[in-house]
């Protein structure tokens, strides 16, 4: 999903600035999950076990990941772009780094404070052209005040970078968010481009089908 993500920017890139500006190197800021999880935990567990393996607050490390460039070839055939992205990630993923990110951040955390760890955060960010975050959902129907959730997505605000993806799984369903500085990143043709990259890899991946609607 993420290749798909970095193959629509790419688009955007290509069809809104120069050649040389689609070349350029970007790169993207991928929040990993550091949890050790092995099920769901209900609220009862975490509240007779506060010391058991069923810890509340963010367990999270990051990465830094090169978006691919967009050769003419892979207009064509989007699968190798996508493949290139997922070999990048997974190349990241296997190292030793985002464990040493995420001790570094609880070392951070626990020593210097709160606003020392969120100053270090943002200078990471300051060094990344966008964002990628992802949380995994419940499968069940949620309710608020006996009101069903259809769904739901989450965003992140206040960071430096003019971009910020986020996904988050929903009884089967993944939504989708996008959040992009104003007046820098035209929303609408950056979602057409999203939309373009995802019927790309379908007409692919699943010849003499109709694509999905998506919203």
């Amino acid at each position: 999903m993420t290749g798909i993500i970095f193959l629509g920017t790419r688009l955007y890139m290509k069809e809104t600035s120069s050649d040389h500006f689609n070349k350029s190197n970007s790169t993207a800021l991928v929040l990993l999950n550091t949890r050790n999880i092995n099920g769901y935990k209900s609220v009862e567990e975490m509240v007779k076990k506060p010391d058991g393996d069923a810890k509340w607050g963010n367990q999270f490390g990051f990465l830094h990941v090169a978006i691919p460039d967009l050769l003419g070839d892979e207009y064509s055939n989007p699968t190798s772009f996508v493949f290139k992205a997922q070999e990048i990630i997974g190349r990241h993923i296997n190292s030793a780094a985002v464990y040493l990110t995420a001790k570094l951040l609880e070392a951070l955390r626990k020593y210097r404070g709160p606003e020392a760890t969120a100053g270090y955060m943002h200078r990471t960010l300051n060094n990344s052209s966008m964002t990628v975050s992802n949380l995994i959902g419940p499968l069940e129907q949620l309710a608020l005040a006996n009101h069903p959730c259809s769904g739901m997505y989450f965003m992140v605000v206040g960071v430096p970078q003019s971009l910020t993806i986020t996904m988050v799984s929903y009884m089967g369903k993944l939504r989708i968010a996008v959040g992009v500085e104003k007046g820098y990143i035209n929303p609408d043709k950056f979602k057409s481009c999203i939309h373009k990259a995802f019927e790309m890899m379908f007409k692919v991946t699943v010849p003499n089908s109709a694509p999905p609607a998506i919203f």
